[in-house]
């Protein structure tokens, strides 16, 4: 799987090999969010800092895909932090609204990963 990453989401990309998750964190008005940009989303500060997370958040809506032969969850995570992110729930059968869940990782094969969730 290709990824295609450019100056702004680089750093992020990055820390995800170290299996990082990751959110901005304006330093002038304290607001988190994800993803990557190039301004905060609050006060319009150039290049918010990325910050580490906890790596636990909700499910506050999700769908089950079924295509081929594997469906899978997609779901609207909260991050404890803030940001809401939009991933996948593994397995998919255990994905439900107001679910607890943690961040897990799927390695890809350029060394980078991909943030999933699991129940937690």
């Amino acid at each position: 799987m290709s990824i295609p990453v450019d100056e702004t989401t680089a750093a992020w990309w990055d820390a995800t090999r170290q299996r990082r998750l990751t959110v901005q964190r304006c330093a002038a008005c304290g607001h988190h969010q994800h993803y990557p940009r190039p301004l905060c989303l609050r006060c319009g500060e150039p290049d918010p800092p990325l910050v580490d997370t906890s790596g636990a958040g909700v499910i506050e809506t999700y769908t089950v895909v079924r295509r081929a032969s594997e469906p899978y969850a997609v779901a609207v995570i909260t991050l404890a932090e803030g940001p809401r992110l939009v991933s996948n729930v593994e397995p998919w059968q255990d994905a439900a609204i107001g679910a607890t869940v943690v961040v897990h990782w799927r390695p890809l094969d350029d060394g980078r990963n991909l943030p999933v969730f699991r129940l937690g």
